[in-house]
């Protein structure tokens, strides 16, 4: 038997080579950015952790001396003693294990103690290693690749916790796996995020907790309360860090079905004007770039989709953005599937900065120079605490 077993660790140490960022707003709270040395590749875990394109980091460093006066803030000591008084509970699946940390952190808890092993032929096998009766139980299980293990994983966590008696079950699913397959383009296909949706519930689950969902009516597919987080907030204030003029700034689509996500993205950058690239699919994971609806002739343009997959889509349109004239063009998303050949495509040079986010894990065998990932720990944590607190969650994001 395979074991993975995943406990908290109270007294974890970070490497001496983080720089701190500034803290002022929820999307950089006592926020800490990751450098690896002796390479420009930059992990930003905030939204606003501020580092030069040479991969500097532009703020003070901490070592293990100055690190604990970012900890210290009355911030963290109001989250401790709230957490010393609570029912809540946090656990991690073994998809993210980083951002589940990253999220105990912000909310002052420690990773409930949870025992996840994988048997010879696969099957998994899941104890909780302390009581959660009566307790509001936190799962955090993107379910990226492997996604139908990982999805299994969650299910069984969901069940561990109903039959241990937890009071209420959320799924926190920073990454859905099976959102892209939300409606029938063929006949006789299936609607898989539909399934998934079921297969959730039917585990257990009293709500849902996810990311940047690739469709909206994906969460009219629960039978349960669906809390929608969006990850915009971070990517805006890490480009607001950049000080690009509103005067050369553009906002694309890479297609027509991601227009109004990129309109309500234009609209909270000055409401900067707007380009669609038109395209045509002509089968999965291949696209292919048609024509440019918009004037983005000597502008910064800003590709903003809720995914890289492939990177098919993002880097034909980078290229067909540069064609008509563009500057520079940055491509920003939310999750980093970055399936083969997505590494190769993206540090071709076509794109002076990739921006995402760590809902899913990056291994680091595919950093490259202009890769730069933001943390939504602590979006998810301020959402979780709400979540629990009976309070708005709507409006972390107006």
């Amino acid at each position: 038997m395979a074991s993975m077993a995943l406990t908290s660790s109270p007294g974890v140490k970070m490497p001496s080579y983080m720089a701190a960022a500034s803290s002022s707003s929820l999307f950089s709270r006592s926020s800490i950015s990751f450098r690896t040395p002796g390479s420009r590749f930059r992990i930003c875990v905030s939204g606003s952790a501020k580092c030069n394109l040479n991969g500097n980091a532009s703020i003070p460093i901490i070592n293990e001396t100055t690190l604990p006066k970012y900890f210290d803030s009355s911030r963290l000591e109001k989250s401790a003693s709230k957490a010393n008084n609570t029912k809540l509970k946090l656990f991690s699946g073994t998809a993210n294990p980083a951002l589940s940390q990253e999220i105990a952190w912000y909310m002052g808890l420690e990773l409930g103690k949870i025992s996840i092993k994988r048997f010879a032929d696969g099957e998994v096998y899941v104890q909780l290693k302390e009581s959660v009766r009566g307790c509001d139980v936190f799962l955090v299980q993107p379910t990226c690749t492997p996604t139908n293990e990982n999805l299994m994983e969650l299910l069984i966590m969901i069940d561990a916790c109903r039959r241990a008696s937890a009071k209420k079950v959320t799924a926190v699913i920073p990454y859905f796996g099976y959102a892209r397959a939300d409606r029938k383009t063929q006949g006789r296909e299936s609607i898989a995020a539909k399934l998934v949706a079921n297969l959730i519930t039917e585990a257990g689950a009293d709500r849902v907790l996810a990311c940047d969902l690739h469709s909206g009516q994906s969460m009219g597919y629960f039978d349960i309360p669906v809390d929608h987080v969006y990850c915009q907030p971070v990517i805006l204030d890490y480009l607001a860090s950049k000080s690009i003029s509103s005067e050369d700034l553009v906002v694309v689509s890479p297609d027509v079905g991601g227009v109004a996500r990129a309109r309500a993205f234009a609209k909270k950058l000055s409401d900067a004007p707007l380009a669609i690239v038109d395209k045509r699919r002509h089968g999965h994971n291949v696209a292919e770039v048609m024509n440019l609806i918009g004037d983005v002739k000597g502008k910064v343009a800003v590709m903003v989709d809720d995914m890289i997959d492939t990177a098919g889509t993002i880097v034909k349109g980078a290229a067909l953005l540069h064609e008509e004239g563009a500057r520079e063009v940055y491509a920003c998303c939310t999750h980093a599937v970055f399936s083969p050949p997505a590494i190769e495509r993206l540090s071709s040079g076509l794109l002076q900065e990739v921006i995402v986010t760590n809902t899913l894990p990056v291994a680091e065998k595919n950093y490259f120079p202009q890769l730069t990932i933001l943390s939504v720990a602590n979006l998810l944590g301020e959402t979780i605490w709400r979540v629990h607190d009976d309070s708005s969650v709507s409006s972390i994001f107006l």
